[in-house]
């Protein structure tokens, strides 16, 4: 080495860089072999071509009767074999020996044609006191990684059990009982029922009870999704698809819910182009992320839910009709609250409980004569708004039971005969058009004071319904009235 550092000292060599590089090179070597705890260097089989005395004495050999050797034969638990054959280094590692674990490097030796020719390593280290920071370092991202994945797991697991579905009336305990019966089967379940009736907690419920409780619920809302990134959520996208698309890739929800079960809500919403390859995920349990050619297998359990008549949606081409009848194996109707008003006591219990429990609010009774008005309220809203309500008025009620007056303000300002007129009403209409005819015309009448009663603010009157804005404006939509962004006209 030293005749290389003279010869590139020399004036004449001062820019040959050929030479420069070579000492430079020897230099490295001779520095890091200086102050390691040893080197070895091996051939493209693997059998040691040199190795220095203090590592092969650590060993019990010497150098020379260590040449020509398999490394394994002289370094018990040696990777240089995975490098030789890799040709990809192990830059950091912790090698075990009969005298105490090594910090160890390993770098592959190649031609200028990238052939491998050998490999060679260096035992930088023989004391774990040297690399503590970085250990520390190490251990703390490992265990906030275990905390965030922990996390995630419990995240992604079921909430609810049929134990939450709370209701003595002989509708929701069929229902629960059907339900039970369908967890089992790997089949597509469709839940039908209008928003705020419980369609998530019933979906994962039958997650809960399903072969597949210990894999993930992934659950999407379709209608909160814009369409332009709704087949990306969906699917994922492969590395490199698109410009500004990660080295990695992104993984679709399809990928996250895998061994699972997926809970698509408000189905309905999904775009007519994307339909079609949900029915490819249903029925070849196949799919190809966004900007891929590569063919992923989908080992999930599909349930959907929706608010809107699917049927309906059939017959006007605004959904397809194969998909419909590929997710309409089961059907499960949650039924909406004024249907099973017999449920309102076990709920309203059971609601202001678990406000009590969330908050520091002490209301947790209701009288008969408050009960008595819940009761003869419609629930446009169903469960969602029922909570929305009992929460509102437990906050500034005075005493810890719930009376008439602190309900009655919050009922959207309607009178309660006139509710009860339009109940009478509403029969007599039905009696004349049926029952779906009839609730549509309610609706439409219900809306709109609701929104009279409101000023005329949209958003207003989607949090006294207790429903979200965009479900309100469909709904504005479906009945034809008209609106601006913001207010109706």
């Amino acid at each position: 080495m030293m005749k290389v550092a003279r010869q590139a000292m020399q004036p004449e060599n001062l820019g040959n860089f050929e030479v420069w590089k070579k000492w430079g090179l020897a230099s490295l070597f001779n520095t890091i072999e200086h102050n390691s705890e040893g080197t070895v260097i091996v051939d493209a089989d693997a059998r040691v071509v040199w190795i220095n005395e203090r590592y092969a004495a650590r060993f019990g050999f010497t150098g020379s009767n260590a040449e020509g050797r398999k490394v394994e034969q002289v370094i018990t638990n040696s990777k240089m074999r995975q490098v030789v054959r890799s040709g990809n280094p192990i830059l950091l590692d912790i090698m075990p020996t009969t005298s105490g674990p090594l910090v160890v490097m390993r770098l592959p030796i190649k031609s200028d044609d990238g052939r491998v020719l050998g490999a060679i390593g260096f035992a930088l280290y023989d004391d774990m006191a040297a690399i503590s920071p970085l250990h520390s370092v190490f251990s703390q991202m490992e265990s906030e990684l275990t905390r965030a994945r922990n996390v995630l797991a419990f995240e992604r697991k079921a909430k609810y059990s049929f134990d939450d579905i709370v209701g003595k009336s002989p509708i929701v305990a069929k229902l629960k009982t059907k339900a039970g019966r369908a967890a089992v089967f790997e089949c597509p379940i469709l839940l039908t029922g209008e928003t705020g009736t419980g369609k998530e907690l019933l979906a994962h419920a039958i997650h809960g009870a399903s072969p597949r409780a210990h894999r993930p619920l992934i659950s999407v809302n379709m209608g909160a999704i814009p369409e332009t990134l709704m087949e990306t959520e969906f699917f994922g996208v492969a590395p490199g698809a698109y410009t500004g698309a990660t080295k990695a890739g992104r993984p679709g929800k399809l990928e996250l819910a895998d061994g699972g079960t997926l809970f698509l809500d408000e189905i309905a919403d999904l775009p007519y182009a994307l339909q079609g390859k949900l029915l490819r995920v249903l029925q070849e349990k196949e799919y190809e992320a966004v900007g891929s050619n590569r063919i992923k297998r989908a080992n999930v359990r599909l349930i959907a839910a929706t608010s809107a008549d699917l049927a309906e949606l059939v017959k006007k081409n605004l959904f397809r009709a194969d998909l419909y009848y590929r997710l309409n194996v089961v059907p499960l109707h949650m039924p909406p609250l004024r249907e099973r008003r017999e449920c309102l006591p076990v709920l309203v219990k059971n609601i202001l409980s678990l406000i009590a429990h969330e908050t520091k609010i002490t209301c947790q009774s209701i009288d008969k004569e408050a009960l008595d008005l819940l009761s003869r309220h419609s629930w446009p809203g169903n469960v969602r708004e029922l909570r929305n309500v009992l929460e509102r008025a437990a906050m500034f009620a005075e005493t810890d039971t719930l009376r008439l007056d602190d309900l009655r303000p919050l009922l959207f300002n309607v009178n309660v005969a006139q509710d009860v007129d339009k109940s009478a009403e509403l029969q007599r209409t039905a009696d004349a058009s049926g029952y779906a005819e009839a609730m549509e015309q309610f609706e439409t009448a219900f809306l709109r004071k609701t929104l009279d009663n409101s000023g005329g603010d949209v958003c207003q009157a989607a949090k006294i319904l207790g429903i979200g804005r965009s479900t309100l404006y469909k709904k504005i939509k479906r009945h034809g009235l008209p609106f601006v962004w913001g207010r109706p006209r």
